[in-house]
C-alpha cells in the first residue's frame, strides 16, 4: 500500500469517519464525488479532536495529542507524515484547496477547553467557542466545495455552527454532567438562579429546566438566523449535518431537566433521512 497516495489516504479517512462520526460520513456521501475525500479528511480531523477527552484520563496527555496536530499544521511535524494517513490526507487537502491553516490551528486551541472542567463564562464565550469549532468546520468544508460561494455563506456558517454546537452539547449533557463539565454559560445559569455546582448536583429540576430551555432557545435563534441567510446550493453539503440540530433543540426545550437522564438522539435511519431530505430540498 502506498501511504503517500492522496486518494488512498482519503479513502482511509472516509473509513475512519464512518466509525467515529457517522453523520458527517453520510454528509460526505451526499457531497459531490470529487470533493468527498477532501471533506472526509477535514471531518475526520475534527472528529479526532472532538474525541480526545474520551481517550485520555488527564488534560496533559490530551494537550500533547493536540500539540501533534498543531505542529503538523505549522510545519513542525514529528516523524514522517506518511506514517499517519489522516495527517497526510489533511495536509494534502489544506494544500489542494488552500485552506487557512490558522483557522485549523484556532480549532485546536478552542478544543483545549474540552480537556478541562472550567465553566463557560458567558454567551459570548460560548459563541466564540462554537465559532472556532463548528462554524469554522462548516466554512472550511464550504471552501472545499466552492470558495466563492463559501465566502458569501460565511454569516450562515457562523449561526449554523452555534446552533449545531449547542445541539451537540445537549446530546452530550448526561456525559458532561458525570464529568463535571458545564457548557451552559454561567450568565444563563445565574439568570435562572443556578451556579455550576447546583446545576451539576441536578436536584433543582425547575431551575435546571429553565436553564436548559434558555440554552436550547439560544440554539434555535441561531438556527433561524442561519436559515434566513440561505446558504448557496453549491455549499449546502457543508451544512447538511446542521439539519439534525432542530429536533434536538426542540426536544430539549420540552424535556428540560430530563435531558440529564434521557437521550435526545434520534435513530440513525431518521438522521439519515433528515440529511437526505435537506439535500433534496436545498434547505437546512
Amino acid at each position: 500500500m502506498n501511504m503517500a497516495d492522496p486518494k488512498t489516504n482519503q479513502d482511509i479517512s472516509l473509513a475512519m469517519l464512518r466509525d467515529i462520526d457517522r453523520d458527517r460520513y453520510l454528509a460526505c456521501l451526499l457531497s459531490p464525488d470529487d470533493k468527498r475525500g477532501a471533506l472526509a479528511a477535514l471531518y475526520a480531523f475534527n472528529a479526532e479532536l472532538a474525541r480526545i477527552r474520551d481517550l485520555v484520563h488527564e488534560p496533559l496527555p490530551g494537550e500533547i495529542r493536540m500539540q501533534y496536530w498543531r505542529d503538523l499544521l505549522e510545519g513542525n511535524a514529528h516523524g514522517s507524515t506518511e506514517a499517519n494517513p489522516l495527517a497526510a490526507a489533511l495536509l494534502s487537502t489544506v494544500e489542494t484547496y488552500r485552506l487557512p491553516r490558522q483557522t485549523l490551528v484556532n480549532m485546536i486551541e478552542a478544543r483545549i477547553f474540552d480537556l478541562y472542567d472550567d465553566p463557560m463564562e458567558s454567551r459570548t464565550a460560548l459563541e466564540g467557542y462554537a465559532g472556532e469549532t463548528a462554524s469554522a468546520l462548516i466554512q472550511l468544508a464550504g471552501l472545499i466545495l466552492s470558495p466563492e460561494e463559501a465566502m458569501k455563506s460565511a454569516d450562515a456558517a457562523g449561526h449554523a455552527g452555534v446552533a449545531q454546537a449547542i445541539s451537540g452539547m445537549l446530546l452530550l449533557m448526561p456525559l458532561q454532567q458525570r464529568r463535571g463539565q458545564v457548557y451552559i454559560p454561567l450568565e444563563i445559569l445565574s439568570a435562572t438562579g443556578l451556579d455550576r455546582e447546583t446545576f451539576l448536583a441536578g436536584t433543582d429540576k425547575l431551575r435546571i429546566s429553565a436553564a436548559i430551555e434558555a440554552f436550547a432557545g439560544l440554539g434555535r435563534d441561531h438556527l433561524a438566523k442561519a436559515r434566513a441567510s440561505a446558504p448557496s446550493p453549491s455549499v449546502l453539503p457543508a451544512f447538511l449535518p446542521v439539519a439534525l440540530a432542530e429536533p434536538v433543540l426542540v426536544k430539549a426545550q420540552k424535556r428540560g431537566a430530563a435531558v440529564l437522564e434521557t437521550s435526545l438522539q434520534e435513530p440513525q435511519w431518521r438522521r439519515q433521512m433528515r440529511m437526505a431530505f435537506a439535500g433534496m430540498r436545498k434547505k437546512i
